[in-house]
């Protein structure tokens, strides 16, 4: 491994990472956040984890500790989820950020693993960019390692699905209960497709339209392979790779 993991280095160790201009990567990754009957609370952190690992096996960056718990209000509501609001959530990622650049750091960079913390996320980096003039570029989910849509074959996906089933099962197989995978997509292949951004509630009443989800799930989790998983992932390392080379160009010579 060429980077390093933050909480494993001694103060002294840190400083002179921070001080020889190393990229921190910041990865946020719900520890406790339902995913349907079969994959564990913890999907969005195990995600994050071999996303930012992948990216310290190739580039000497310092991978500070994930961000586990975050704004998830689609799944507040199920048992075992964990939740904050947009205001405690902002102020949080405020903190971090702006605690790293009082310690010297210029270079940092965010892998979110969610959807709902885009928003949040995108505030506080402008206001991070307005007081300090330290721009913290963000590589949110959705737009990481898409090329590898390729090898997916459900209808439609979104959460707890053939996509994110099969990269638990590639990095942590024994959290994986694929015997109690269904297919659901609830009544998400009746919405219309338009420009306008809904908001979803996942919800178990087959009454609530959009929001109806049989199992906290959106997808065909029953499609998921390791195989896929292996290559979802290294589609996702390679792009977050890349970009940090494109960003930071000078840090990685």
């Amino acid at each position: 491994m060429r980077g390093v993991h933050l909480g494993d280095l001694t103060w002294p160790e840190a400083k002179r990472q921070i001080d020889a201009g190393r990229v921190v990567v910041i990865p946020i990754g719900a520890a406790a956040k339902e995913h349907g009957h079969h994959l564990p609370l913890k999907t969005d952190y195990l995600l994050a984890q071999a996303l930012a690992d992948g990216v310290a096996q190739v580039l000497p960056v310092v991978v500070a500790p994930i961000v586990s718990f975050g704004y998830y209000p689609a799944f507040r509501h199920y048992p075992g989820s964990q939740h904050v609001s947009p205001e405690t959530f902002s102020a949080l990622l405020r903190d971090i950020f702006e605690g790293f650049i009082a310690q010297g750091a210029r270079r940092l960079a965010v892998i979110n693993t969610g959807v709902s913390t885009e928003a949040p996320l995108q505030v506080v980096i402008r206001e991070i960019y307005e007081r300090h003039r330290v721009r913290i570029p963000v590589a949110d989910i959705r737009r990481v390692g898409r090329k590898s849509d390729v090898v997916l074959q459900q209808q439609l996906g979104g959460h707890a699905d053939e996509h994110e089933t099969s990269i638990i099962m590639a990095v942590a197989p024994e959290s994986v209960h694929l015997d109690r995978a269904v297919t659901d997509y609830g009544h998400a292949r009746e919405v219309p497709q338009t420009v306008f951004y809904l908001p979803t509630i996942f919800d178990g009443d087959p009454q609530s339209g959009a929001d109806y989800s049989e199992r906290g799930a959106r997808g065909d989790p029953t499609l998921a392979t390791a195989e896929k998983g292996k290559t979802i992932l290294a589609a996702g390392v390679r792009d977050l790779v890349e970009g940090l080379r494109a960003l930071y160009p000078d840090a990685f010579d």
